[in-house]
């Protein structure tokens, strides 16, 4: 009986020292959330694909402004003639004759009035560029919150699979213990019988843990950039605000969805006055210089010409009315469009807050949970070595500790989950307001050295130039 009891406080000490192992501070230095964070901001193919067409948007508004500048065409011409003519002077005979001519002509034309439908492109263009900057940001925060979410649960999975490791060594000792006191007939043979069925089950679920572990991993890989090795315990978010109203007040005021949005709102209205706009008359001015050259003999020419130039459309079998009405119905929809992002953005709002408060409250119990599971086990322990006690009561109390200390670690992460959705609702995930040890990409940047549209010969195109060849290379 006492090596029984020797055998039983062996196992008890062995399960505080590895359960608590699971939970013990990482002394050595480890990857935290923040690197992360940093590696996922700075490796992401998907952030790079879209600051590309952000930078192709800006392109958009000095393709407009050029609309609003003369155009100047220049063409050249080489013609070589050839011919027969017979005629009084030659007696109405065939007298053959050639001619080489050339001539070269500048041309310009510039739009003095369109209804303001030049205009109107520009500024279409530059609220486009400003909405998609939006859709950045935006999509910079579904980056983010990725890589938290599987930095999150590589750190879950691990601490699961350490559970399942201790689980299975503890409950191997119980199986010693249960043929020990088997062989002194102080159980039955279904006592070793339960404790082999449960030992098996153990190495099921552990076999489970390390397969989602595994899926944990390769899914931080795609979302880091690498595969974890280390990771430091997350630490707690503050400042979160806990009422609703307020949560929902900053998402509506500063989530890029709904700035994105407001943006795709003024574009509807821009392009209804666009298209009331095409209606209107055009007037341009136009200008063009010309040189003719007769090779081989004295002739050539000059000559210029200066002139305006107005047309309107007067009927299209209906075409600039359609256009109209379908700008006006876009419009609408867009303006809609507002409604249903609010909404979206107060519903995840209140979700993510929902999901904080309850894991917030599941971490409290599962705390009570975990110390009356330690209280419970080792009373069961310490009744089955005076024989009160069956070794499937045994197994069972260990089980509900398991269980315990597994809900605790799903609560821990499912709080910090729960902190860092809402703020990705509250539109507050990004690598500037996480203050990221990271080169914040500027999206004025581009726009600034493009929005005057300069020419590819001039010293801004040639500095344009160098950017895009140095951006290729990165």
């Amino acid at each position: 009986m006492s090596s029984l009891k020797q055998k039983m406080k062996v196992t008890a000490t062995a399960l505080t020292l590895v359960m608590g192992t699971a939970f013990a501070p990482t002394m050595a230095r480890a990857e935290t959330l923040a690197d992360a964070l940093a590696a996922a901001y700075e490796h992401s193919g998907l952030l790079e694909q879209n600051r590309a067409l952000l930078r192709a948007a800006d392109e958009g508004v000095a393709q407009a402004l050029a609309a609003v500048r003369p155009v100047v065409n220049w063409s050249a011409n080489l013609a070589r003639d050839f011919g027969a003519n017979a005629s009084t002077a030659s007696g109405f005979r065939l007298v053959n004759s050639a001619s080489t001519t050339a001539g070269i002509n500048l041309s310009a034309e510039l739009v003095l009035f369109d209804g303001g439908r030049n205009a109107l492109g520009v500024e279409i263009a530059k609220e486009t560029v400003l909405a998609t900057r939006e859709g950045l940001t935006s999509l910079e925060q579904q980056v983010l919150l990725r890589a938290v979410r599987a930095y999150l649960n590589v750190r879950r999975f691990s601490e699961f699979v350490a559970l399942r490791q201790s689980n299975s060594r503890l409950i191997t000792q119980e199986l010693r213990a249960a043929r020990d006191r088997f062989e002194v007939g102080e159980v039955t043979r279904t006592d070793v019988a339960l404790a082999e069925a449960r030992l098996a089950a153990a190495r099921s679920g552990l076999a489970a843990a390390q397969g989602d572990l595994a899926q944990a991993k390769l899914e931080y890989l795609a979302a880091v950039g690498h595969s974890p090795q280390r990771l430091a315990p997350a630490g707690g978010l503050r400042g979160l605000p806990r009422s609703l109203d307020a949560a929902s007040a900053a998402a509506l005021r500063q989530h890029p969805d709904m700035a994105q949005a407001r943006r795709q709102a003024s574009i509807s209205d821009l392009r209804v006055d666009l298209a009331d706009a095409a209606l209107s008359p055009t007037l341009s001015l136009t200008g063009r210089v010309g040189l003719t050259d007769n090779l081989g003999t004295a002739a050539h020419g000059r000559n210029a010409s200066v002139g305006l130039a107005a047309s309107q459309t007067i009927y299209a079998g209906g075409r600039l009315s359609s256009l109209q009405r379908q700008a006006m119905q876009n419009r609408d929809a867009s303006r809609a469009n507002l409604h249903v992002v609010s909404h979206q953005l107060r519903q995840a709002v209140g979700n993510a807050l929902a999901t904080l408060e309850v894991g917030q409250a599941s971490i409290q119990a599962s705390q009570q949970q975990v110390r009356a599971a330690q209280v419970a086990f080792r009373g069961v322990r310490e009744e089955a070595t005076l024989g009160a006690r069956t070794t499937l009561d045994v197994l069972n109390a260990e089980q509900e500790l398991l269980d315990a200390r597994a809900n605790l670690i799903s609560a821990q992460v499912d709080e910090l989950s729960a902190g860092y959705t809402l703020l990705s609702a509250m539109g507050e995930l990004t690598a500037q307001k996480l203050k990221l040890k990271v080169r914040i990409y500027d999206p004025a940047g581009y726009y600034n050295l493009v929005k005057d549209a300069p020419a590819g010969l001039s010293e801004q195109g040639k500095k344009l130039d160098r950017v895009l060849r140095r951006v290729g290379k990165e």
